[in-house]
């Protein structure tokens, strides 16, 4: 990379806090928030926290791209500390204020907050009182993120602005992104990839975005040609929805797709239909973006970012770069153990192999197999349980499925599933059964328990 490097981090500050009169006057959000108006709600929240002893936190509650680049750019600047959740329900943030506490937070609906919880609105400032004053340490933590758990534990990772803003120039580079580019996203951006993609890219390239989330077919594609959006940023459910005969983009010149794998025949008939290849990018909220592959391509390997080392240990993909959080272990050379297994390609490029963890992809939420086992091994009357994945033809997300030796109904087991994991987290398929199959070693038999559910599978998807 060439705008940001670790010597001379400065620059991606001066490149955020000096922008041009030419480009304060430029919309951020389309038709709503000018960067101008970005930069004066910054300053606003920079003026008014101080009035408060210490530095406070902010939990963002807000779909309102400007308002979290506000906030990003208060925060960088030194005035708050900032929390992103990984759900709005009053639960979630009742967990996450007891979990990790938080001074504020701003919120899209108020009302719905729990009553212990402050809201403040962000209001403009002169921006004088922004620009260059007092910027955050790069490796200081000024940003955590939370994923939710399939018991509903969430997993908290902290981020540095080294951490987000080489990666957001890093991404603006690879992809030529400019201020001419106008993006569309179909993902919230309180979540890594939406932040990176509809928030911090877009800002760092004087881009703008279009306010809204889009989620139907037809609004995507009629918002994409009213507006002759350049770059779409979308997950893998919703180029399955986009799966029209009438899909028709003439303005696109990027598409997006992440947080979980991409069905490729959803991405060869966006390929077909538009001519355009949809670039999936690999990585997690703790690793941040580690490579991207085309859906044209047909070996399905993955290309490591030019910034990210990675190697093989024990088939477990591992990775280095200045995107990881802090929280994540390190061997002695500074990488980093991802839970997926991969096995090396050709031309410095990877295939994975599957997750070496127990962790996969639920509707694009992590759900921890092992998690769901203990917890149903813990319900009444349970002898043994055995947790696993499979593949969906709804896309290519897991469906989880679990054989559980008991004395209960199955709607009685059903039941009591609901009351103690997450709706995304309850097995869609189970079996009860007398006892666990296993081989003559005492191994739980996987391939007898898969076959199971083959016959169910076959008929119902």
């Amino acid at each position: 990379m060439t705008g940001v490097k670790k010597d001379s981090f400065v620059r991606a500050y001066e490149k955020i806090f000096a922008p041009s009169k030419a480009v304060l006057q430029k919309d951020f959000t389309y038709c709503r928030y000018s960067y101008g108006d970005v930069f004066a709600l910054a300053a606003g929240l920079k003026n008014t926290l101080p009035r408060h002893k210490g530095e406070k936190t902010i939990c963002l509650c807000t779909t309102n791209t400007a308002v979290i680049a506000a906030c990003v750019l208060a925060s960088l600047a030194g005035a708050c500390q900032l929390v992103l959740p990984y759900s709005f329900a009053s639960h979630t943030i009742t967990e996450m204020l007891n979990t990790i506490g938080f001074d504020f937070a701003i919120a899209d609906h108020p009302e719905e907050m729990p009553t212990d919880v402050k809201t403040i609105t962000p209001f403009p400032a002169a921006t004088d009182d922004i620009f260059l004053k007092n910027n955050r340490n790069p490796d200081e933590i000024f940003l955590r993120l939370f994923t939710g758990g399939s018991t509903g534990k969430p997993k908290v990772w902290s981020k540095s602005p080294r951490n987000l803003l080489t990666e957001a120039f890093h991404i603006r580079e690879k992809f030529g992104f400019s201020d001419k580019d106008l993006f569309a996203a179909t993902v919230p951006p309180y979540h890594i990839y939406g932040l990176l993609f509809s928030v911090l890219v877009p800002f760092v390239s004087h881009a703008r975005i279009l306010p809204d989330i889009y989620t139907f077919p037809q609004e995507i594609i009629s918002t994409i040609n009213k507006h002759k959006a350049s770059v779409l940023v979308s997950v893998p459910i919703h180029y399955r929805v986009l799966k029209v005969d009438n899909l028709s983009v003439p303005s696109l010149q990027f598409a997006f797709s992440s947080a979980g794998a991409l069905d490729r025949s959803d991405g060869l008939h966006f390929y077909k239909k538009t001519g355009l290849d949809i670039t999936e990018i690999y990585g997690s909220t703790e690793t941040g973006g580690v490579a991207s592959r085309c859906v044209s391509d047909a070996t399905g390997q993955w290309q490591p970012f030019d910034i990210v080392s990675w190697k093989l240990k024990d088939n477990r993909l591992c990775v280095k770069s200045d995107f990881t959080s802090p929280e994540m272990e390190k061997d002695e050379d500074g990488y980093c153990r991802t839970g997926d297994e991969a096995v090396e390609g050709k031309g410095n490029r990877f295939a994975l192999m599957g997750r070496a963890d127990g962790v996969v992809k639920i509707a694009g939420k992590r759900v921890d197999l092992l998690e769901i086992q203990n917890k149903i091994k813990s319900l009444p009357t349970v002898h043994d349980a055995f947790v696993l994945a499979l593949p969906s033809n709804q896309g290519r997300d897991s469906i989880v499925a679990a054989v559980v030796a008991c004395d209960l109904t199955e709607t009685h087991l059903k039941k009591l599933m609901m009351e103690i994991l997450e709706p995304y987290a309850v097995p869609r398929r189970f079996k009860i059964v007398p006892s666990i199959v296993r081989t003559a070693t005492g191994k739980i038999d996987r391939r007898r328990i898969e076959e199971f559910f083959l016959p169910q599978k076959q008929s119902s998807e």
